[in-house]
């Protein structure tokens, strides 16, 4: 696991998130509170103004696939 994170560090934002968040559906969260979220995980150390719409959607699906895969 990286120490640090950034925003093009989707797989692994993705696993954090599943692990700090296991009993939420990605896809019902809004982007506004996806951007919370990921800025407060230890270790991110991205620019909060360097996200766009598109990151925050790659970061959503990767999170989506692991939340998927953990509860199978």
């Amino acid at each position: 696991m990286p120490q640090t994170i950034g925003w093009d560090d989707t797989e692994e934002i993705g696993i954090r998130l599943a692990e700090k968040y296991p009993e939420t559906d990605p896809l019902t969260v809004r982007f506004t509170d996806l951007h919370k979220f990921v800025i407060e995980l230890e270790g991110f150390t991205g620019d909060p103004k360097a996200s766009n719409e598109g990151k925050l959607e790659a970061i959503q699906m990767a999170w989506h696939e692991e939340h998927q895969d953990e509860n199978e």
